[in-house]
């Protein structure tokens, strides 16, 4: 049903732009329908007691769209958002916020897939950086690296605390040879000048002090033989 040419909805067509669709014994739009907004936003979608419920499509007029579930108007449930810049958001989405498990795309190729919390990375999540392929894995806290989590390289890693976006304290690095270098980041020292006005210092400004240096661990004897001989049940598909 349209409310074009409905005098009872001219009202509320000023306010709420033009609409057709379904509707309930009470005039609400219910069930399906498509409404163009004043603003230039298009809506197509499900509808119940008046407000967007169920899937539907938002457009908004500078590009930016959405696709997924409504509640009582808001965005409440599995969604994806497509930003003008390029960048895409596709996972939970709580009272119009990014909450709970969602992958974000970046412009640049980037993404990170992890926990979102008041519409910011919280929680564990991975971070990949798409032009030198490093991966940040670990704990957010209120849109940053914190706490426990870790570099991937492409033949080696690093484990430690993260602090502000950048590793902080002890850690180590370990190499695909089985070597790990064990130590700590630290504050480099800053200059008079930066120290007056309390400036933070950059990531750069970080310095690793290695502690020490632990090599594979040997094997016992015999654990070679061993490992041969049961290598036909290791190999075998679990049932």
């Amino acid at each position: 049903m349209s409310d074009v040419g409905s005098e009872e909805f001219d009202d509320a067509r000023s306010k709420l732009g033009e609409y057709a669709g379904g509707r309930n014994e009470a005039g609400e739009r219910h069930g399906a329908g498509r409404a163009a907004l004043p603003n230039g936003d298009v809506y197509h979608g499900g509808y119940a007691g008046g407000s967007r419920h169920g899937q539907g499509t938002y457009r908004f007029k500078n590009g930016a769209r959405y696709v997924g579930d409504y509640h009582q108007n808001k965005k409440q449930g599995q969604g994806a958002f497509y930003y003008p810049d390029g960048s895409k958001y596709e996972g939970s989405w709580v009272e119009d916020l990014r909450r709970g498990h969602g992958v974000y795309t970046y412009p640049n190729g980037d993404t990170y897939d992890g926990e979102w919390l008041h519409h910011v990375r919280h929680g564990p999540g991975t971070y990949h950086y798409s032009d030198t392929g490093v991966v940040y894995r670990g704990c957010w806290v209120n849109d940053q690296m914190e706490s426990a989590g870790g570099y991937v390289y492409s033949n080696h890693r690093y484990e430690g605390n993260f602090v502000n976006n950048a590793p902080g304290g002890p850690g180590k690095y370990v190499f695909d040879t089985g070597c790990e270098q064990h130590g700590e980041y630290r504050q480099a020292k800053q200059g008079r000048a930066e120290e007056e006005v309390g400036a933070l210092a950059s990531p750069a400004a970080l310095r690793w002090i290695p502690a020490r240096v632990t090599g594979p661990t040997p094997r016992p004897p015999g654990a070679e033989k061993q490992s041969n001989s049961s290598e036909g049940a290791e190999s075998r598909p679990v049932r």
